[in-house]
């Protein structure tokens, strides 16, 4: 029983090392300078050596995707590098939206072995601006 503790005690903490971070975890929608969009921001961290692309989307809380605008939802991030960018969502879609997730993109190589994708999610937080 004690090898088989330390056999999932090793699988776990080897997981840790297949993630990025996304940060913060609760963002909030604030009016952005453009008429009928709400913004908020958002960074990313590369944890991963063996990842250098990561994919944003938002989604509602069934996982469809919901309209927004990004400076690039798909990015380049070097390992331990961070980049910031903001996300543009729709006014009168600011109800369905409730995730917006960072996904690591792999490459599909001839003859690799497969690779393990991560998906981070953060959840909008919903305050004064649903307030009619």
């Amino acid at each position: 029983m004690r090898l088989l503790y330390s056999f999932l005690l090793g699988v776990f903490l080897s997981f840790s090392s297949f993630a990025h971070d996304m940060t913060p975890t609760y963002p909030k929608l604030e009016l952005s300078y453009m008429e009928g969009l709400l913004v908020t921001e958002l960074e990313v961290f590369n944890k991963r050596n063996d990842v250098k692309y990561y994919e944003v989307g938002v989604f509602t809380k069934d996982w469809e995707p919901v309209p927004f605008v990004t400076s690039f939802k798909i990015f380049k991030l070097e390992y331990l590098e961070r980049v910031r960018f903001s996300v543009y969502i729709r006014d009168v879609d600011k109800d369905r939206a409730l995730y917006i997730c960072s996904k690591s993109r792999t490459r599909e190589e001839p003859g690799a072995s497969t690779q393990i994708s991560s998906t981070i999610c953060s959840k909008i937080v919903k305050d004064d601006l649903w307030v009619d």
